[in-house]
């Protein structure tokens, strides 16, 4: 189980990533087609003023159930050792354990 102040931190870094999506690829598109240096610098100075938490990369992928950080499955949404868990117990339609 996973720090509650690290989950809870890392929640409010979605809720600012989300508050700045659009802003944030609006300066982006900004320095990518600016027609001048000027124009450019100026969009890449705006997108450095906003918060470090709006940056997409600062998420981290958890575990939805506990938290934890390490050994997160895309597909699931779950660490790979809840995902054994779950799968023992018999909760994840379609997986069973093999074994040879």
């Amino acid at each position: 189980m996973a720090k509650t102040s690290k989950i809870a931190a890392n929640e409010r870094r979605r809720r600012t990533v989300a508050r700045y999506a659009s802003r944030r690829s609006e300066l982006k598109e900004r320095a990518r087609t600016a027609s001048t240096l000027a124009e450019r610098m100026a969009a890449q100075s705006a997108l450095a003023g906003l918060p470090r938490d709006a940056s997409p990369v600062r998420v981290r992928n958890r575990d939805a159930v506990d938290g934890r950080p390490r050994g997160y499955l895309r597909v699931a949404g779950i660490s790979r050792i809840r995902l054994r868990e779950l799968a023992h117990n018999g909760e994840l339609p379609g997986i069973r354990k093999s074994s040879w």
